[in-house]
């Protein structure tokens, strides 16, 4: 499960850098290509709407256990 994470984690960083690659570059006539813009970042939505559904449902399965800050205080 770590694995999957991680490697959406780095979809998400590719899409993000893509996104901004098509955002700086313009075409000839000096316009953006907003299309290829906004499909990356779509895409880069859409990865971030499954890693969280994953993780949801690694939780409620016990294949992650939550390690955070206690709710009872000392």
């Amino acid at each position: 499960m770590n694995i999957l994470i991680a490697v959406a984690f780095l979809g998400i960083l590719a899409a993000l850098s893509t996104a901004f690659f098509f955002m700086m570059r313009g075409d000839e006539e000096g316009s953006p290509k907003t299309k290829r813009m906004m499909r990356a970042l779509a895409f880069r939505v859409g990865i971030s709407i499954v890693l969280f559904l994953c993780i949801l449902l690694s939780w409620k399965m016990g294949w992650l256990q939550p390690t955070g800050i206690p709710l009872t205080p000392n």
